[in-house]
């Protein structure tokens, strides 16, 4: 088939790779002239994958047209760029396949990526599809083996992407759990800055397991209130994704909550990053949807007055252990 990945940074590089290695027409659209051009001359992504070399078989380019005449169409934008991409390139991807490698919500609409497909496009959910999971870049493109979920409500649309992506080192499963698959991949990134102040304050294990824990029960408690399955985040899209994000060297959002775990504020922390940590973006996202839906969100809440709001890492450790005894399972 031939399919277009929208977004030449690092993951949207990677998916062009496995679909270029598993013998697909790969056209990857990037905005960036200099990053496109080197792409196809050089055969690197210095700027967003830097050591790698790219399969010789992706076609980058800049022409929105050509590259949304594609079968199938992989949106590898950052959330919060994807409306504002998709609008002043006028990137046309009405009446195809959408398959949607983005993790986060959209800032002050709320909406879930498939939603916002919909509102720009049109999209109907019986084309959409969420590929998600456990899966870091880096790792993808040296060919380390890798396992996702594609996620639709069209089981036939979820199945063609399977079969795209699959291959020796990438195995996708199926679900039919759009939404589940969706917020289990934003919030855990909230979840993940929180992971990384666990890091800068130097704490342990422990402090880190039970972070992780109370984390997949915030997800699994916002996830339910919008309709999802809960064992849906007993699978690659909630506990998978959430304990990558939260261990890896990789994770940008991990990075970002150790920065502020040693004292860095989000000025000088933002100051040292080249990529999106979506989390961040997420956070105040995330925080507005649990306020919204009168869902308790601890974590969260704290990270968003960790990172919006001036709290320190310190402060917000100590109001989580200090809250009112509960039992373990609550909704």
């Amino acid at each position: 088939m031939h399919v277009s990945v929208i977004g030449a940074g690092g993951w949207g590089t990677a998916l062009a790779f496995v679909l270029a290695n598993n013998g697909h027409q790969t056209t990857l659209w990037g905005r960036d002239a200099n990053v496109v051009r080197t792409i196809n001359t050089e055969h690197i992504n210095p700027v967003y994958l830097p050591g790698v070399h790219i399969h010789e078989g992706i076609e980058a380019t800049i022409d929105a047209v050509y590259a949304t005449s594609a079968d199938v169409i992989v949106i590898a934008i950052p959330t919060q760029f994807i409306r504002p991409t998709l609008e002043q390139y006028q990137l046309d991807v009405r009446d195809k396949i959408i398959v949607n490698v983005s993790k986060g919500i959209e800032q002050h609409s709320l909406l879930r990526i498939s939603q916002v497909m919909y509102d720009i496009a049109g999209t109907s959910a019986d084309d959409y599809v969420v590929l998600t999971g456990p899966s870091h870049a880096e790792e993808v493109c040296r060919r380390m083996p890798t396992t996702v979920v594609a996620a639709s409500t069209r089981q036939e649309q979820s199945k063609i992407v399977q079969s795209l992506f699959n291959s020796d080192v990438f195995r996708v499963y199926t679900s039919p759990d759009v939404i589940g698959a969706e917020i289990g991949g934003a919030v855990k990134n909230v979840i993940a800055i929180a992971a990384g102040a666990i890091d800068g304050l130097g704490l342990g294990d422990n402090t880190k397991a039970a972070l992780i824990t109370r984390g997949l029960a915030e997800i699994s408690r916002l996830g339910v209130a919008l309709g999802a399955n809960p064992l849906t985040f007993a699978g690659l899209s909630g506990l998978g994704d959430l304990v990558v994000t939260c261990a890896s060297k990789h994770s940008r959002n991990r990075r970002v909550g150790e920065m502020l775990g040693k004292g860095m504020t989000m000025e000088e922390i933002n100051s040292t990053m080249k990529q999106v940590a979506e989390g961040v973006f997420s956070t105040q996202s995330v925080h507005g949807m649990a306020l919204q839906l009168g869902i308790e969100m601890p974590i969260t809440e704290n990270m968003f007055e960790m990172i919006f709001q001036g709290r320190t890492a310190q402060e917000a450790l100590r109001v989580l252990m200090t809250r009112q005894s509960k039992s373990e399972h609550w909704w």
